[in-house]
């Protein structure tokens, strides 16, 4: 398995993982009544192909098998730029199915390199692949000079919680997210 920077023809398969990190009812939230699934799909892989969006593949690390299969996903960005960034998805969402979402809460913020999504296809799941996304993330916060890797997870994922702790990410507070609490963890880079 190999970590590499996503491309653009990765988009749907990249797509479609971050769907499953949101969990599918989420994703439902955010098309409303009316729309499926699919049509959500359609508006991420949009946004995945874009140069600028908070899920572009130029924000997103791919793990990959030995026949090139993408069996992971980790999208990352520099938390100061969430406002800039997440203007493509409030736009796409207002296109595709009228719904304006400019007033989201800030899930992140500057001084922190943002994991948006993680996830994992479920036919390679236990083999590390999360824990190895989480380590390439980590070392591209350290390129970048923050003094943090965020996260946020939800209450009713402890599996998740105790992934992000055996890798180093501690407690910071609790926060809420798109209705559901949650709670924010960072691996800080200068543990002094």
């Amino acid at each position: 398995m190999r970590i590499l920077a996503a491309n653009k023809t990765q988009a749907q398969r990249i797509a479609r993982l971050i769907m499953q990190a949101m969990n599918y009812d989420c994703c439902l939230y955010f098309v409303g009544a009316g729309y499926t699934l699919d049509e959500f799909e359609r508006a991420m892989t949009t946004l995945v192909q874009s140069d600028f969006s908070q899920y572009s593949y130029k924000n997103t690390l791919v793990a990959v098998d030995e026949k090139g299969e993408i069996c992971g996903i980790c999208v990352s960005y520099d938390g100061g730029q969430l406002h800039e960034l997440r203007k493509a998805f409030v736009q796409v969402m207002k296109d595709n199915f009228g719904r304006d979402f400019s007033g989201m809460d800030d899930e992140t913020s500057a001084g922190e390199l943002y994991i948006d999504s993680l996830a994992v296809h479920e036919d390679y799941r236990g083999h590390g692949i999360a824990t190895s996304l989480l380590k390439a993330v980590i070392d591209k916060g350290i390129a970048m000079g923050v003094p943090a890797v965020g996260l946020l997870v939800d209450y009713g994922n402890p599996n998740a919680e105790r992934l992000y702790h055996r890798v180093g990410f501690e407690y910071v507070e609790d926060a809420t997210w798109g209705g559901h609490p949650m709670r924010h963890l960072q691996y800080r880079i200068n543990k002094q």
